[in-house]
């Protein structure tokens, strides 16, 4: 599976001030360009914390409209992603899909009663589930190229297992400071040999942002 990792930040690297508002950090080119690349991809993934701080649709809008809407996806160990969610109220035209852990599994109830395709697996006590099995899973029900828009749990998990394949970060002129939301959660990197290294493919300005482009850099 081909899996690309959206960034949206300040130039120091923030999803949000400290309060957690984030709408809009970048400009109204930079979201176009978002919707662009959502549809070249079958899916769209996001954490619940996106989901209960954002409510986001997560469709494609674009002109001209698109012939499809990739599926969403929404890691949700607990369950807590809202029947009502924005993104759910378009079960109808795609896929929607909900992961969370086996052991949470009568939680989910009223999500299949919404119509979403839940899907369960097993996680250590305190711990989440495995991205890896979730992608496989995916892939078997269609789901061949995942775009990834936070939040910075997400984003961590799916670098610490090596499964980003290209880097979308789009950086506004702005900086927000320490204290703002990283874009990031924890990598574990207690060494720089150990740092996620990527390829640089391109810069270029929208508007009045940075659209940084990057890959993976294979083994030497």
């Amino acid at each position: 599976m081909k899996v690309t990792l959206k960034l949206a930040t300040s130039l120091d690297g923030r999803i949000a001030t400290r309060t957690g508002q984030s709408k809009w950090i970048t400009g109204p080119e930079a979201r176009r360009a978002v919707h662009w690349l959502r549809a070249r991809h079958d899916g769209v993934l996001v954490g619940v914390e996106t989901v209960l701080a954002d409510d986001p649709s997560l469709d494609v809008r674009t002109d001209p409209p698109p012939s499809f809407q990739p599926a969403v996806v929404v890691l949700d160990s607990r369950f807590r992603t809202p029947a009502d969610a924005r993104l759910i109220s378009l079960h109808e035209k795609r896929q929607v899909f909900v992961v969370g852990k086996a052991e949470h599994e009568r939680q989910s109830d009223r999500l299949k009663a919404a119509g979403v395709q839940v899907i369960t697996l097993p996680a250590p006590e305190n711990s989440y589930v495995s991205v890896s099995d979730m992608l496989a899973i995916l892939h078997e029900r269609g789901v061949t190229s995942l775009f990834v828009e936070g939040g910075g749990q997400v984003a961590a998990s799916m670098l610490r297992a090596g499964l980003v394949d290209h880097l979308e970060w789009f950086r506004a002129d702005m900086l927000i400071g320490g204290d703002g939301r990283p874009a990031l959660a924890s990598l574990g990197v207690d060494d720089l040999d150990k740092s996620v290294r990527l390829i640089r493919t391109s810069v270029s300005e929208v508007g009045s942002d940075l659209w940084e482009r990057y890959e993976r850099r294979t083994a030497d």
